[in-house]
């Protein structure tokens, strides 16, 4: 069995995080020698097998007695014993998981009962990996090694000549290819469904990736990595393990501060619908919406919002309107699914991808209201300023807003699309917007002159990316670059393997080649934005003082074959700015990468300054996990498709924390000081968050007034363990001070 280098060891963790968790600490202590203290609310007990009690183990709570399917998971001690606070009274489903051993008995209980649960010892190595993460089965994929690479092509090695380094293949492989939108490595996914089964076994991964309404973009990304070698590697895959194989390694049990993880889950939406997105408050200022609403958006999937109320547990629906007939809609499946048969299960017109609360409770989110054409006051001789600099024609998703209190929803065109938002903290109020990744530029709308004008045109901008190369500190004529970013269906880049225009003029500006997928708004007012594509980067854009044509940017390549970077990765999707402006990025290459501009040592804008000219700036820490077969590079084969920064502590874990999703490992993973604490959701396996926020209810409530929200994302919830009929779900983490308090 191959060995694996866990991040931290037991009490390291707890020893490392000052303040908040040395209080953690006293508090366990405290509780080793005495029972746990059941109250009325809590469920409580111990587990045991026939090796003792069981430390790190999951205990799990799960009743549909409430308006909405209620799940709560926490963690035993180091003496085996649980308690799960704070359930609202209904009778529950109770069992005990954990590796190493197969799952308890399931039993019956109400609040305030002592419930002891028995696991079995797993008898064997493949019983006991029936419950590790997508990422442990996915890391037996036999990828094509280092010196294959550059491809040969369809006549040499059938890997395709534009894939040049085995990097870009994993690359494509994980976050920006087969798990930017579910888990691989699942027993679903790992195994050959029955409506395949008199097929070849490469056969079956051609026909199977067609299945359902994003079978066409399944089939265009195994076709990226070879035609033919692509789905004979992954038909490899799958029978090895259905003769036999497993695992190399196995994941750790929770230890120290994980034991502390409180998870709740709410179902939502509806079991054909899938979710990107959740926000529960104003990221500037997490007590808003204090024990309010969540939203959620549905992305390709429905024209609705779905709603939690997570004090009564119930769930609702906020139709989200679009305002042209002739609004784009889904269409058929590509071919039928096993689940769904032909059934086109996703009905979308508006897309919706990103929800956000501004500072009085209003909803604002990206939503498509029309056909792709712009409007005239977008294009070339249109008055409006940005339009005069960069015309654009066209744009994949608008904007909208819901007051609550006015129950009224508005719809704002946009020249520019939008994908993630986020508000400025200035006086205007400024809603900044990324596009996907393609459209070349990035947009803002002015919400205090929107809510003065109701005037799209007049309320909004948009800019071009422009490097001051010949460095006079100012905006000048630039060198035009072609945008030939590929781009999906709802204009979500696909990436490219180049920014920056290799044909620079050093006594003009020049334009990237790109547009933002991930933002972040520093407190200053600068704006930060991820590149995809390999290896990809970040932009630094200051709007300077009159926004379009004073706007200029840097670019800062993640750092890759540099011989100066102690680390290499690859691939930015999610990311998002820390209170001091250090830039954290979800990489793929199995990193969380952090940027401080303050490092840097060389010129960050001239002819040479084309995203290398600060290598210093980077730090790349690499996430727990496996590898792949045949990998050897830095990081780990865990998928990581957006990151967010606690500022205000919302976890507990410290202000400034960055949390990466662990899309293959169904997990949060927090960077603590330099350590990694993982945060496991059991059941149902399949987790897969692409969004979250952290709000805080009571800042005089402890641990139980605040936490963190998000919500299981996968396009196909049927994956999980719990098959077809599986709703998506709101998941609440909270860290509490020791495993047993109330």
């Amino acid at each position: 069995m191959r060995s694996i280098r866990l991040p931290y060891v037991g009490a390291a963790v707890v020893m490392g995080i000052a303040g908040y968790l040395l209080t953690a600490r006293t508090g366990l202590d405290a509780q080793q020698s005495a029972p746990a203290s059941i109250g009325a609310n809590d469920i409580g007990g111990s587990v045991s097998s026939s090796k003792g009690p069981e430390a790190g183990v999951w205990v799990i709570a799960e009743t549909t007695d409430l308006p909405t399917r209620y799940i709560k998971e926490v963690v035993t001690d180091d003496r085996g014993r649980y308690l799960i606070p704070d359930l609202p009274k209904a009778n529950y489903t109770i069992w005990a998981r954990g590796y190493g051993l197969v799952d308890s008995p399931k039993a019956q209980a109400e609040p305030g009962k002592q419930v002891d649960l028995k696991p079995t010892v797993a008898p064997d190595a493949k019983a006991a990996a029936h419950y590790y993460p997508g990422n442990y089965w996915y890391a037996m994929l036999n990828v094509p090694g280092k010196d294959e690479f550059p491809g040969t092509g369809p006549d040499g090695n059938g890997i395709p000549t534009n894939l040049k380094s085995q990097a870009q293949y994993l690359d494509r492989i994980k976050t920006d290819g087969c798990e930017a939108c579910h888990q691989l490595g699942n027993e679903y996914t790992r195994t050959i469904p029955a409506m395949f089964k008199d097929l070849d076994p490469a056969q079956a991964w051609v026909r199977r990736v067609q299945s359902g309404q994003a079978g066409g973009q399944m089939a265009g990304e195994l076709s990226r990595l070879g035609p033919k070698r692509a789905p004979e590697m992954f038909a490899d895959w799958t029978t090895r393990i259905k003769d036999g194989e497993l695992p190399s390694s196995a994941p750790p049990r929770p230890q120290g501060i994980e034991r502390n993880v409180v998870i709740t889950q709410w179902d939502w939406a509806d079991p054909k619908a899938y979710l990107h997105d959740e926000i529960s408050t104003d990221k500037r200022n997490p007590t808003v919406n204090a024990y309010g609403l969540i939203y959620g958006s549905p992305e390709e999937s429905r024209d609705y919002l779905p709603v939690l109320d997570p004090v009564h547990n119930t769930i609702d629906q906020l139709k989200v309107p679009y305002r042209d007939p002739d609004t784009p809609g889904e269409g058929k499946p590509l071919q039928p699914s096993p689940f769904w048969g032909d059934e086109a299960i996703w009905d979308t017109h508006t897309t919706v991808h990103n929800p956000m609360f501004d500072a009085s409770g209003r909803l604002w989110f990206t939503a498509r209201i029309r056909a792709a054409a712009d409007p005239a006051f977008c294009k070339a001789g249109s008055s409006v300023p940005s339009a005069q600099l960069t015309p654009v024609e066209r744009s994949g998703r608008q904007l909208e807003v819901y007051d609550p209190a006015t129950k009224q929803i508005s719809m704002i065109d946009t020249c520019f699309g939008t994908h993630h938002l986020l508000f400025a903290e200035d006086g205007s109020n400024i809603l900044w917007t990324s596009s996907g990744g393609g459209g070349g530029v990035v947009g803002w709308l002015n919400t205090k002159m929107w809510d003065k004008t109701h005037d799209a045109a007049q309320s909004q901008g948009w800019t071009a990316l422009v490097l001051d190369t010949n460095s006079n500190g100012k905006r000048d004529d630039y060198v035009q670059g072609e945008q030939d970013v590929a781009t999906a269906a709802n204009g979500e880049s696909l990436g490219t393997s180049s920014a920056v225009n290799t044909k620079t003029d050093p006594t003009k500006d020049t334009r990237l080649n790109a547009g933002f997928y991930g933002i972040g708004v520093t407190k200053d007012g600068l704006l930060w934005g991820t590149v995809l594509g390999f290896p990809g980067g970040i932009v630094r854009l200051n709007p300077g003082s009159h926004p379009p044509e004073t706007a200029l940017a840097e670019y800062y390549e993640v750092p890759w074959n540099d011989p100066k970077a102690p680390v290499w990765g690859y691939s930015p999707r999610g990311m998002d700015v820390d209170g001091n402006g250090v830039v954290w990025v979800a990489l793929a290459s199995g990193h969380i990468g952090s940027f401080d501009r303050r490092k840097c040592k060389g010129p960050l804008n001239g002819p040479t300054a084309t995203g290398q000219q600060c290598p210093e700036g980077w730090t790349l820490y690499e996430t727990p996990g496996p590898k792949f077969k045949n990998v050897t590079l830095s990081g780990s084969n865990d998928t990581h498709y957006y990151i967010w920064v606690d500022q205000f502590d919302t976890l507990g874990l410290g202000k400034n924390t960055p949390i990466v999703t662990g899309n293959s490992s169904d997990s949060l993973v927090a960077l603590v000081n330099g350590k990694f604490v993982i945060m496991r959701v059991p059941y149902p396996m399949g987790f897969f968050a692409k969004g979250m926020d952290g709000r805080i209810d009571d800042p005089k409530a402890g641990w139980k007034g605040r936490g963190v929200f998000t919500t299981w994302g996968t396009r196909a919830p049927f994956h999980s363990e719990t098959g077809k009929g599986t709703m998506p779900k709101v998941v609440h983490f909270q860290i509490r001070s020791n495993p047993l308090a109330h």
